[in-house]
């Protein structure tokens, strides 16, 4: 009536919430890729999902028209149907199971926000969020798992002590609690939440194979039978069953071996992480319990809650307002130089930042400028630099040489530096002059 339109329904939602909130899964800092609001979450390569359900139903697809729906009138008593509603439940079964491990939580442990404090640590320093405390972390622990000592390692990225068993995934960026490996098939973490329903995707798997396999032969023993004929003859008549005789081969052997693997694992209370890195054969396991209660821990223990709710409103991180330097605008983020240990990344420096190294890094090289014929200029940027702009991360702490410039852009020196370059020049080849004559006398003094 006032002319006034409702808001749309997101910004309604922000509006009731206010705007210094928002969802876990919107600030979450893994490579993960979420759908529906937070409640389902997946690896960076999603897309692969999409190529694991095609391979799996396009030859059931094949194996329904041109084998199962000609077997349905071979056998008496409805038997034929049976066929027909066998394989269709297994593949609604492994396509069920696949989206199960693709789409949950699979044990990711919550990053911290602060650096743990060192043992023996009492406090009187300020950590803000992603520095590191004044003392340094020991990089290891040891803890005691039934009896034996397990180290555990701490991670750079997260800023916490992993659990035994944890491990960091570089591809999507996360600690998983008892990490097995990730599976690229299904586009996820294989961990703690989802290890049971992965193992079940692997061994439908190879159920389906098999089962279309079989009966592919039946349908060719068939024909033999009908048209008395070779079995050459008989495969030439139906060319579709002997796609899916080769296709199934193939795949039993992937998935049908990858089955095998994972029922050792489970029976010796191993990972693929730990299989491949620890050798356990070799040294003590100190997870294994036997293989009932190895079998009864991974098929007959409830799931653990997820440490993460995805769909909880947090506050909003504040907005750091960027820092002038001459006139120039540069990120906050930019001049960060935390290195990712875990993900094995280099520091990256601002530009800004990067361009005052490379002529901080020019001028005390004692050499003049072949283009600009500019003159050496003590390296103390302090008198030059205003104070407030050296705080953090100091240009004197990290020189680099590199190309004169980026952009094609130039720093121009001021007039007024030019005499206190010229004063640092004299007083450099003063203390040059000084330290021969003192090295001079001490080889006389030596020779006499």
């Amino acid at each position: 009536m006032n002319g006034l339109q409702p808001p749309p329904p997101d910004l309604a939602d922000e509006a009731n919430h206010g705007d210094g909130f928002i969802r876990t899964y919107k600030a979450w800092k893994g490579s993960n890729v979420f759908l529906f609001g937070g409640r389902f979450i997946f690896g960076p390569d999603v897309r692969s999902l999409f190529l694991t359900i095609f391979l799996i139903a396009a030859p059931v697809a094949v194996f329904c028209v041109f084998v199962a729906r000609k077997l349905m009138d071979d056998f008496p008593h409805h038997w034929g149907v049976s066929i027909m509603a066998i394989v269709v439940a297994l593949t609604l079964c492994d396509i069920i199971f696949l989206l199960l491990t693709s789409g949950r939580d699979p044990g990711i442990i919550p990053r911290n926000s602060h650096p743990p404090e060192p043992e023996g640590y009492e406090g009187g320093y300020e950590v803000r969020p992603g520095q590191t405390p004044p003392l340094r972390l020991p990089r290891t622990k040891d803890v005691l798992v039934n009896g034996i000592t397990v180290k555990i390692k701490y991670c750079d990225t997260c800023m916490l002590y992993r659990p035994p068993r944890c491990s960091h995934c570089s591809i999507c960026n996360n600690c998983v609690d008892r990490f097995d490996h990730h599976c690229p098939w299904v586009g996820q973490c294989i961990g703690l939440r989802n290890y049971r329903f992965f193992f079940m995707f692997v061994l439908s798997t190879t159920l389906l194979c098999l089962y279309v396999h079989g009966f592919c032969w039946v349908y060719i023993r068939r024909i033999m039978d009908g048209e008395k004929t070779t079995i050459w003859k008989a495969i030439a008549n139906t060319p579709a069953s002997i796609v899916l005789v080769v296709y199934t081969f193939i795949a039993f052997w992937f998935v049908g071996g990858l089955t095998v693997f994972h029922l050792y694992l489970i029976s010796t209370n191993q990972s693929t992480y730990e299989n491949f890195r620890y050798r356990y054969d070799r040294r003590e396991n100190p997870y294994n319990r036997g293989v009932i209660k190895n079998l009864m821990e991974v098929f007959c223990t409830s799931i653990p809650p997820s440490k993460s709710n995805f769909r909880e409103k947090i506050p909003r991180e504040p907005a750091i307002p960027p820092r002038t330097v001459h006139g120039g605008f540069i990120s906050p983020n930019k001049g960060k130089g935390g290195g990712d240990i875990e993900m094995g990344r280099k520091p990256v420096w601002s530009e800004a930042l990067g361009e005052m190294s490379d002529y901080e890094g020019q001028l005390s090289s004692d050499s003049l400028d072949k283009d600009n014929g500019l003159p050496d200029v003590s390296p103390d940027l302090s008198r030059i630099l205003p104070p407030e702009n050296t705080e953090g991360r100091g240009v004197m702490n990290h020189p680099r040489r590199s190309s004169w410039g980026r952009n094609s852009e130039r720093w121009e020196i001021s007039p007024e530096i030019l005499p206190l370059s010229r004063m640092g020049e004299s007083k450099r080849m003063n203390e040059r002059s000084n330290a021969d004559s003192t090295y001079g006398n001490q080889q006389l003094e030596t020779k006499f």
